[in-house]
């Protein structure tokens, strides 16, 4: 396995695959350190993953540097996505005790209640996108639960997973309650089939959910999805054009628009689309693309050269089929992964740019009549992750935030993900939620323990 710079196109570093006999020493190895994990004290755990903060903290320069390296993050990037997980584990640290507590149920017994045990062994299979921030969106909740977690990393940011079993182990956790696993994607299956193996999370692509949920299913094995996105971005006409334009722009080139919750189709009533379209090309004229370690760059390159290519073949293919190109869309000379912040407007269903997800620095501008049609727009996808509106008028922002087919709506923002609340999609964007309270509930047993009225003794007298 090659960990390639999408920068320069060369060899950073080559990994071994391990072999089928130490990926089941390792997988023992985690089975046997749950049997103790999940027996320590939620302070004990706490003081731990706060420890892992602190380390991510002081590590974040190097570790962003890490990630400009292996996929192309713009480096301060990096560093906030960096931050982002040291406050995940912070907010585990501190709120899994509340969130797991016993839970008192009347009932016809003397006592009854709900406790929340840990399953076991958790694999996460990781994307390359956001290489540091899914892992630790998964690992913190779930090792805080007390189950124990693997890791298979996407092959092209194998420096990335061993760095974060690295501070896993230097914040002095258990050799085995964390762990990475330097294997190919072919050998995901048998790795859900192990019987060591009590569960699965995946982040990735839509047709890799089918797959490991067909798998984790025969299996009778429980599976969290976190898959691909189209977000509509809703603009009526009674926004604020600044914002929406500005927040629009924003959101869609984030981590050079590789990001499953990334904006991707912007939905303009007919009075403000031609203005809209007009601002929003012309600030995605303005944007920098080159190397991520410079500190004037807005987006570095793509994470891969054929990542690249196929973006660019949607973008000519959504062309062909009566789309505007308005900004980019041209492949640029030289080494690297590059792709120029490109603009398609007149977009409209049965079009690649509106019913496939682009996922790269590419916006698709459609025209809605009203409200209601730009609603049947935002529903009319496969997908169901994240969706934005921005009006002016709060009780319209409500009712119509309800009728949004997605995980979440956010209203005069851009879609992003919060420890502080439940993130996951609908239809094809996958099942289960991560964050929040719902996140650490997806990994545990919630058991019910049912006390029947005391009996008197046997050798009780009347």
């Amino acid at each position: 396995m090659e960990s390639i710079n999408p920068q320069s196109g060369k060899v950073i570093q080559t990994y071994s695959s391990a072999t089928d006999e130490a990926l089941q020493t390792r997988l023992r190895a985690a089975a046997d350190e749950f049997q103790h994990w999940k027996l320590n004290s939620f302070p004990e755990r706490a003081k731990l993953m706060h420890a892992a903060a602190t380390l991510l903290r002081a590590r974040k320069a190097e570790l962003a540097e890490l990630m400009a390296d292996e996929m192309g993050k713009v480096i301060r990037d990096g560093i906030a996505e960096i931050e982002k997980c040291a406050g995940c584990c912070d907010y585990y640290a501190e709120h899994a005790h509340q969130f797991l507590q016993k839970q008192s149920i009347a009932s016809d017994a003397q006592e009854s209640y709900v406790a929340y045990d840990p399953l076991g062994v958790i694999l996460a299979v990781m994307p390359w996108n956001f290489p540091f921030w899914q892992v630790f969106r998964f690992a913190a909740p779930a090792l805080m639960a007390g189950n124990v977690g693997v890791l298979k990393h996407a092959s092209n940011v194998s420096g990335c997973a061993l760095a974060i079993e690295a501070v896993f182990k230097d914040a002095g956790f258990p050799a085995h309650a964390f762990s990475t696993l330097l294997v190919e994607s072919s050998r995901v299956e048998a790795l859900i089939r192990n019987p060591l193996v009590s569960a699965v999370t995946l982040t990735g692509s839509t047709p890799a959910g089918r797959s490991v949920a067909g798998i984790a299913g025969s299996e009778l094995k429980k599976c969290v999805l976190e898959l691909g996105g189209s977000d509509a971005y809703i603009v009526l006409e009674d926004a604020d054009l600044d914002l929406a334009v500005d927040l629009c722009v924003k959101s869609r080139l984030i981590n050079a628009g590789q990001s499953c919750i990334a904006a991707k189709r912007f939905i303009v009533v007919r009075p403000l689309r031609a203005e809209f379209e007009a601002r929003y090309a012309e600030k995605f004229k303005a944007i920098r693309y080159g190397d991520p370690r410079d500190p004037a760059t807005d987006i570095g390159p793509m994470a891969r050269t054929d990542l690249r290519d196929q973006v660019h073949a949607q973008v000519m293919k959504s062309v062909e089929q009566g789309a505007r190109l308005l900004v980019g869309g041209v492949v640029p000379d030289g080494p690297g992964a590059y792709y120029p912040a490109t603009v398609l407007a007149g977009v409209k269903p049965g079009m690649t740019a509106f019913d496939d997800e682009i996922f790269g620095p590419v916006a698709a501008i459609i025209e809605a009549d009203d409200e209601e049609h730009a609603i049947a727009l935002a529903n009319q996808s496969v997908f169901g992750l994240g969706a934005a509106l921005f009006t002016r008028d709060r009780d319209k922002a409500d009712r119509l935030a309800r009728r949004i087919e997605a995980g979440c709506v956010f209203i005069n923002s851009f879609v992003k993900s919060d420890p502080r609340l439940p993130f996951g999609g609908i239809k094809q964007s996958g099942f289960g939620r991560e964050l929040s309270w719902f996140g650490i509930q997806e990994f545990v047993n919630i058991k019910t323990v049912y006390h029947a009225a005391a009996a008197k003794p046997a050798h009780a007298v009347e």
